[in-house]
């Protein structure tokens, strides 16, 4: 599949069954020369390869193991997949799915850099380390906005401002981020609005109102202009 493709791009695979004397000896081999074992196995999969932690380090001392697994600590062992993360972080709402794998790539880059906090702490101590990433932590991670109030119905940027919200225009859709007070002046000026980036009045319901109003006679085409020409952060959409 492209996905496995683009993830591969430049990388040596190596296949090896793990399970068989002939895997384990491929793996062990690839061991001697590895600074960081990154697995996506539960703990309890690991100790079966004879890959656990503790096994690692009494044979390869310099070795640092990135555990990924599902959730953190004695919640390692739970079944699940991004989209049960994503439903425990409270980031699934109604029956959608989601448009794409948030905990999975949120994960993947506390992944890599927990590989480089293993190699920083081997350049300090001589020795590997182990670091367990947890995809429910990615999703919590990505749920904190939310948490802080910064994204729900009240925050700035989850639609209270009205330079930060996403519009019906004459022919789609048109995301507006004009948060910051310039931007925000310009497109108030634009709206034929007083041009001011006071977020009280950026909040005002009147305010949503005069902008959503300009924005719906508004093509595609001439809020793409407008953006260029105003300095206004926006994108179009169909």
């Amino acid at each position: 599949p492209a996905a496995y493709a683009t993830l591969h791009q430049g990388v040596r695979v190596v296949h090896a069954h793990l399970k068989t004397a002939e895997g384990q000896a491929a793996l062990h081999e690839e061991l001697t020369r590895t600074d960081v074992l990154i697995t996506s196995f539960r703990p309890s999969a690991l100790t079966k390869l004879g890959l656990s932690w503790e096994a690692l380090q009494s044979k390869y001392p310099r070795l640092s193991l990135v555990r990924i697994v599902g959730a953190a600590a004695e919640r390692a062992e739970e079944p699940g997949h991004d989209l049960t993360y994503l439903a425990d972080a409270g980031l699934v709402t109604g029956t959608e799915m989601p448009p794409t794998l948030y905990a999975d790539m949120g994960g993947a880059l506390m992944a890599s850099e927990a590989v480089l906090q293993a190699l920083l702490e081997r350049g300090h101590t001589g020795g590997g380390v182990c670091i367990e990433v947890a995809l429910a932590d990615a999703a919590a991670w990505l749920a904190q906005p939310r948490d802080w109030g910064l994204t729900t119905p009240e925050g700035d940027v989850g639609g209270n401002h009205a330079g930060y919200r996403i519009y019906p225009c004459a022919d789609g859709r048109v995301a507006v981020a004009a948060l910051e007070p310039h931007f925000a002046a310009s497109l108030c000026a634009a709206a034929g609005l007083p041009a001011t980036g006071d977020p009280q009045v950026l909040r005002a319901p009147a305010t949503h109102t005069a902008v959503g109003a300009f924005l719906r006679t508004q093509t595609r085409a001439q809020l793409d202009a407008l953006a260029v020409a105003q300095d206004i952060p926006l994108h179009t959409l169909a």
